[in-house]
């Protein structure tokens, strides 16, 4: 794993570093997730065909994980957050660019194998300052993650109430972000750990590790259905504007980032384990509101209450695993993402054969899998 300095600079610019490379995670996520359903539109897409492009997400995330751990080794966290990052912004604006569905599936594979090396590289920074910490800092830092997707819907929400159109809402996301991306993946230590010929970069989860992929797995099914898949249930069920159906995602980026502020604290408490599971039962009972799509106001609400569920899933998971060193982190990311890959087009083939309300009490259901499992996962605390 990247090995940051003993001792962080003081200065404020270093210390707001690492926040902002997952706010800028976030955003990024958001902004695609936002637009969602106007590309589709656009493009005349069904369900079954926007979960082949949500597949193409999927898959460039999962297979970037190999890549990801040997950046991190290779250049460090905040150098491998540069690269990724910049990769990340610069295919941003291609998603609306595509003229048919294939070259949208092809992007949208660039998009996630840009999201999946970011991702591990910001959580290995994360790691690092945890463990130099000495106390549960991750969760934090993943509330910074929700700030930038909270951000995210709410502009998406704006520019699709303006009528703006994807490639001028995504561009002006890049250029934005792009100097701030520099500036913070620079402000961090340029270090990185002694190479170790006999390290490998990559592996596939196993032990205890499994159990760990499992809830994240899990959870990145049910984060990632319901970011792809609110806004179509909204405008599809409740017949709202294009402007308002993002609001369903910013409400669960809303509560996730305020259960997040005191995740760090409870899970010192009380213990990671418990967290999660009664998280999870939360969120179960927040999905199955959702889809019952009594009306616009319940409807966000339920989605609102599945993200504080969902909270502590991730930070946890990261946080257990990166324990373990990059290699550990890369395969329980690795088997979590492999929810991202699946999840989202099973909702949309779901929704093909029996309707969208169907494939989203299926996430309600796999949160109460969550639950069974960090009850049961000794490596989560």
């Amino acid at each position: 794993m990247s090995a940051i300095a003993p001792s962080l600079p003081a200065s404020r610019l270093a210390r707001f570093a690492a926040p902002f490379l997952f706010i800028l995670l976030g955003v990024i996520y958001a902004s695609w997730a936002a637009r969602i359903p106007a590309i589709r539109d656009g493009l005349l897409l069904n369900p079954a065909q926007l979960g082949l492009v949500l597949l193409g997400a999927g898959f460039g995330a999962v297979l970037s994980f190999p890549l990801a751990a040997w950046m991190v080794d290779r250049f460090g966290g905040p150098r491998a957050a540069w690269y990724a990052g910049l990769g990340l912004l610069t295919i941003l604006p291609c998603l609306a660019l595509a003229p048919n569905l294939i070259l949208l599936i092809m992007i949208a594979f660039g998009l996630g194998a840009g999201s999946g090396c970011f991702d591990v590289a910001i959580n290995a920074i994360g790691t690092e300052q945890e463990k130099q910490a000495g106390r549960s800092t991750m969760s934090l830092l993943h509330a910074w993650f929700c700030v930038g997707t909270l951000s995210g819907a709410l502009l998406g929400s704006l520019m699709a109430g303006l009528s703006i159109m994807p490639l001028m809402h995504f561009g002006i996301v890049a250029g934005v972000l792009l100097p701030a991306l520099y500036v913070s993946s620079h402000a961090l230590p340029f270090t990185r750990a002694p190479h170790d010929p006999t390290r490998k970069l990559f592996a596939i989860a196993h032990g205890p590790l499994v159990m760990l992929g499992i809830i994240g797995f899990c959870g990145a099914v049910a984060e990632g259905s319901i970011a792809d898949w609110s806004g179509i249930f909204m405008t599809d069920r409740l017949h709202v504007h294009d402007g308002v159906a993002p609001l369903a995602f910013a409400g669960f980026a809303c509560l996730m980032l305020l259960a997040r502020l005191i995740c760090d604290p409870l899970k010192d408490r009380f213990g990671a384990r418990r967290i999660v599971s009664l998280g999870a039962l939360i969120a179960a009972v927040g999905i199955f509101i959702a889809v019952l799509a009594i009306n616009v106001p319940l409807t966000i609400a339920g989605f609102a209450l599945a993200g504080a569920g969902l909270a502590s899933v991730f930070p946890f998971v990261f946080s257990a695993a990166g324990r373990h060193g990059s290699t550990a982190l890369a395969a329980v990311a690795t088997f979590s993402y492999s929810g991202g890959l699946m999840g989202p087009p099973v909702i949309g083939f779901l929704a093909q054969g029996w309707g969208l309300q169907a494939g989203l009490a299926f996430v309600g259901i796999l949160a109460v899998s969550i639950a069974v499992a960090a009850s049961r996962a000794r490596w989560l605390e």
